[in-house]
């Protein structure tokens, strides 16, 4: 693990407990502010956004500082041991990792929809792995901070995809159970054996990546109903135990089933945004290590494409288009060396 000498003044946060398969996950509580009057309340808070947000900036400026990527890999290992949650934006591109690091997330994943639309492939293992690999690589060369890739179910060769990811330079990977071929959730022994194979390569490539296994029992909406959180929790249980750093529950949004995750596998959790999913401060609440977007914001990006293109065509105006259009000067300014 990293030692990380930020030299600013700010509240000590809970300490970091280390996290395994048994043991409870990070806090990720907020502070009590109740014995204060409101206003005392208000003042307080406004201190440690302040404070959070030189810790912010610490965290970056230490990030771009790191030389080998087995550190950026022990950073963003880190980031899901609170004690805050640690929210992913999921690039597609160059333009969208650069965006989202300016904006100051600490780390930034992709979206494995997202490249395969923007290069006219459907999702589910139909671009091609190479193609996959190559675009990580652009998007980790345009930033400096940690990238995590979205790999599917590791396009067959998972030893050939983890020396592909590394070479691409990045620190991380989702690894999902889904069997595209089959339609239907991979053996378990057999998923086990992917992330054994996974770990075991990257170290001996000198790169501890971080494993987010996920499983695809809610988001596939895979068996009975009352059937899914324990085959979900079995799978995730079983991912931990073969060397996941943390586990992904993708399709879930009821409050109550994410505690229970959070309180059955006692291990970082990620979480899907969707739909009438909490806000990150409840998830923040609930114990939730991880929140990504996946490919929803390259999503709502083609929406306002659509809007924009509909404008044109039907009513020969361009307001949509003109609204909140980022200048041209500062679009170049994004790869300006």
């Amino acid at each position: 693990m990293l030692s990380c000498n930020f030299n600013i003044n700010i509240a000590k946060p809970p300490p970091v407990a280390k996290v395994t398969a048994g043991s409870a996950p990070a806090p990720h509580q907020p502070p009590q502010f109740a014995q204060f009057s409101p206003s005392n309340r208000c003042a307080w808070k406004a201190i440690l956004n302040q404070q959070f947000k030189q810790a912010q900036l610490a965290a970056l400026e230490y990030n771009v500082r790191m030389k080998t990527q087995n550190e950026k890999a022990e950073f963003f290992r880190s980031l899901h041991r609170g004690p805050d949650i640690l929210v992913l934006p999921n690039a597609w591109d160059c333009a969208s990792a650069r965006i989202f690091e300016q904006t100051g997330f600490l780390a930034i994943a992709t979206t494995s929809a997202g490249v395969a639309f923007s290069l006219g492939y459907s999702d589910g293992e139909r671009i091609p792995q190479d193609l996959m690999l190559a675009t990580v690589g652009q998007i980790c060369d345009s930033v400096q901070v940690p990238v995590t890739a979205d790999l599917e179910a590791g396009y067959g060769d998972v030893a050939k995809t983890t020396a592909g990811l590394i070479a691409a330079g990045a620190v991380g990977l989702n690894l999902e159970d889904m069997d595209h071929q089959s339609g239907s959730l991979a053996p378990v022994p057999a998923q086990i054996e992917k992330i054994t194979m996974l770990r075991r390569v990257a170290v001996g490539l000198g790169v501890n990546v971080v494993i987010n296994a996920r499983t695809d029992v809610y988001l596939a909406q895979i068996g009975e109903p009352a059937t899914r959180f324990e085959r979900a929790c079995e799978r995730l249980q079983a991912y931990i135990g073969a060397g996941a750093d943390c586990v992904f529950l993708p399709g879930v949004a009821d409050e109550n089933i994410i505690r229970r995750a959070v309180d059955t596998l006692k291990f970082p959790l990620n979480i899907l945004v969707g739909a009438n999913l909490p806000t990150i401060p409840r998830l923040r609440e609930l114990g939730v290590a991880r929140v990504s977007v996946g490919s929803g914001i390259m999503r709502a990006t083609l929406g306002l494409t659509r809007r924009i293109a509909h404008e044109l065509k039907q009513s020969g105006t361009y307001s949509t288009l003109l609204e909140g259009t980022m200048p041209f000067a500062e679009a170049n300014a994004l790869f300006e060396k």
